[in-house]
């Protein structure tokens, strides 16, 4: 091959090179086919087999205002929450600005969990002290839960009981339907115990009658866990979680294993935490936590 023929090969591939990285520029500048199909980034949406069912109440409140009203903060944060879809109504995920909703009727969720839009209902956390009863008043004249909440302007009413001899957790609402959830078996609602024993250590045997089942004058009962947190030579610290209802359930347990209890605080009801809370001081439940709440009674 001569000089000249080498020269011209040279050029064409040179040439043809760049003749594949334009048509390569040219490919990433088109859309690609379905492009136009694809949700924005972070939004979600049912799939194409399932269409939407529409929510749209032409009367309605814009479902942006009906959030901002229920605490999610400015319009603007909301309609993020509505773009990104994060927002369901009736089970079906909106991502249109424009969705109107009756408040009254709307079942709202916003990342799973449900959203009380009756500004009416409210849910507190009780610190219960010693020695005061679980009712609203006491033929007895003891000192009761109502006293507590004497400043509150709503009728509420308390959601389970602890003995006067106990203390911790309890809640307080307005909300029937969550009160009614709350107290059936069906959801099986974990509540959490700080339990003082006596009576000498509690031996792993202790632990596995307690797990596996102790027989009760009204059947048989066992906890879901036990946690040793502190031994001394006259008393056992313990947390005990179970999800039973039945009446000084915990301390009846524990007498059938010959550890009676000297002190039992309720530190957690489901998601909810006693935390920090002063003995008979309340505070109402956030919008987080009142969601979990209210999922895991199937809200």
């Amino acid at each position: 091959m001569n000089q000249h023929s080498r020269g011209g090969s040279r050029r064409n591939n040179q040439n043809r090179a760049a003749a594949n990285r334009a048509g390569q520029g040219r490919s990433q500048g088109r859309r690609q086919p379905g492009a136009q199909d694809r949700p924005a980034a972070g939004r979600r949406r049912p799939p194409a087999s399932e269409p939407p069912r529409d929510v749209h109440v032409a009367d309605g409140v814009r479902l942006q205002k009906v959030l901002a009203q229920a605490g999610f903060g400015s319009r603007r944060a909301c309609e993020e929450l509505i773009d990104r879809g994060h927002v369901e109504v009736d089970g079906t995920l909106v991502t249109e600005l424009g969705v109107r909703v009756d408040p009254a009727t709307a079942v709202i969720h916003v990342d799973g969990l449900r959203v009380q839009l009756d500004q009416d209902k409210v849910t507190l956390a009780l610190h219960k002290p010693h020695g005061v009863v679980s009712t609203m008043h006491d033929p007895q004249g003891r000192p009761t839960v109502a006293e507590l909440i004497r400043n509150r302007e709503e009728r509420l009413f308390h959601v389970g009981r602890l003995d006067a001899d106990s203390e911790g957790l309890l809640l307080l609402t307005n909300d029937g339907e969550l009160a009614n959830r709350l107290s059936h078996p069906r959801y099986e609602i974990p509540k959490t115990y700080v339990v003082t024993v006596e009576g000498g250590p509690v031996y792993p045997r202790i632990v596995k009658e307690l797990t596996r089942g102790v027989e009760l004058d009204d059947g048989p009962a066992r906890v879901d866990s036990v946690k040793i947190l502190q031994e001394v030579p006259d008393a056992t610290l313990l947390e005990v979680v179970l999800h039973e209802g039945r009446n000084r359930i915990v301390r009846r347990m524990f007498e059938a294993v010959e550890r009676p209890v000297v002190r039992l605080v309720r530190t957690r009801i489901g998601p909810i935490r006693l935390g920090d809370l002063k003995p008979g001081r309340t505070r109402v439940l956030g919008r987080v936590e009142l969601g979990q709440l209210m999922s895991d009674v199937e809200m």
